[in-house]
């Protein structure tokens, strides 16, 4: 039977016209963007289109568009970047505890160089409090880095609202958009960001691509060294049939966005009601309108939810757990953490991310799969209870 692939938040298959598109500067168009002969300027022009594409998707200018290597690139070189920048004594970062590990360990980095980072809590919903950041903000904060939806649970940020008291305060803003460019509206003066995240592997296009958007204006520091390629700001000879790539996703994404959303919301409503139908003593997680359409995130009480994707897989069916589990001990994710979980439940925790080729008859059969292997699983972990049996399951 052909296997079920709900993980695309983990990365999504090339769309065949992103493939089409690279192929011919592997095979044919080979050359350096920075020569100024005919192979040169060719591979140029495909780099600069593509510039253009990746643009329009989040309503920039070309110019405000440096390619990176992918979104965790992108968010080193905003924070860092910002960070080395001389600021006049202005050394806070203001962020939130629910960050993806790039943005994340970034401030723990700069932590370790001396700058003040300061986390910020989310509530149950996973959700930033607008009014915690006006409080947080001082003269000495340069940068605010909240991600735009998170990667776990699906919650979008009020970014908005956050935007505006950056500027209220003369504040960089960053985000963190590698979940949500592509799957819902992007528009980066609506969000009031001068940097934002971008990886081209999220929505159908290669790995090893990304970009970040630079307001005009906005003064960073190179965080490599080498030649002058992307305005100073990312050396070395340009991935030529990445960013094309990266340029024809981002093309596909605006152009199907509609459509997209309405397909994935309505897997994932017909995933969640079939869930909450069939299968007791669960917990969903996320704001229950401001979040992803393609995103799930549930919690089963008292299974692993290790367990439960290693049998999915055995049985076709890919999907990511919200925690990690190894040898009798457990190790729930820092965004569960952060949302006041209890242990014993974040660790039964799957994280279902749909695609553009997902149907409803792959959600039906999976959730039938689910719910057997659910009823097992605490059927096993009932029964070595009863005879003193512990660990993790």
């Amino acid at each position: 039977m052909k296997p079920i692939y709900l993980d695309h938040s983990a990365t999504t298959p090339v769309h065949p016209e992103v493939l089409t598109a690279m192929i011919s500067f592997f095979a044919n168009h080979f050359g350096n963007p920075s020569s100024i002969h005919r192979e040169g300027r060719l591979a140029r022009e495909a780099v600069e289109g593509a510039r253009a594409r990746v643009a329009a998707l989040i309503g920039a200018a070309p110019a405000e568009i440096v390619f990176t290597s992918g979104g965790t690139e992108a968010d080193n070189l905003a924070l860092l970047g910002t960070a080395f920048v001389e600021k006049q004594g202005r050394n806070q970062i203001i962020t939130s505890t629910i960050e993806h590990h790039a943005v994340e360990n970034a401030c723990r980095h700069l932590a370790e160089c001396g700058f003040e980072v300061t986390f910020l809590p989310v509530d149950g919903e996973g959700r930033v409090n607008p009014d915690d950041v006006r409080k947080a903000v001082t003269e000495k904060t340069f940068l605010i880095s909240i991600m735009h939806a998170n990667n776990e649970i699906g919650t979008i940020q009020p970014l908005r609202e956050i935007g505006a008291i950056a500027r209220e305060r003369g504040v960089l803003f960053h985000t963190d958009a590698v979940q949500s460019v592509g799957k819902i509206p992007v528009a980066v003066a609506d969000l009031g960001v001068d940097l934002l995240s971008i990886a081209g592997h999220k929505i159908s296009g290669p790995k090893g691509t990304g970009a970040l958007y630079v307001r005009r204006g906005t003064e960073l520091a190179p965080i490599t060294f080498g030649g002058h390629q992307e305005g100073n700001l990312r050396n070395g000879t340009e991935n030529v049939p990445g960013i094309v790539g990266l340029g024809k996703a981002c093309e596909i994404a605006r152009r199907d966005l509609a459509s997209q959303m309405t397909h994935l919301r309505t897997l994932r409503e017909l995933l969640e009601e079939r869930i909450r139908a069939e299968i007791p003593d669960i917990r969903v997680h996320g704001h229950p309108l401001e979040r992803l359409p393609q995103l799930l995130s549930v919690s089963f009480a008292g299974v692993s939810g290790e367990a439960l994707v290693r049998e999915l897989d055995l049985r076709g069916i890919a999907v990511s757990a919200g925690s990690a589990c190894t040898a009798g001990s457990t190790k729930i994710s820092h965004v569960l953490a952060a949302l006041g979980m209890p242990e014993a439940l974040a660790v039964g925790t799957v994280r279902f991310s749909l695609g553009r080729d997902n149907t409803e008859e792959e959600i039906g059969r999976a959730v039938s799969i689910l719910k057997a292997l659910v009823e097992k699983r605490r059927i096993l972990v009932e029964l070595e209870g009863s005879v003193g049996g512990r660990g993790c399951r």
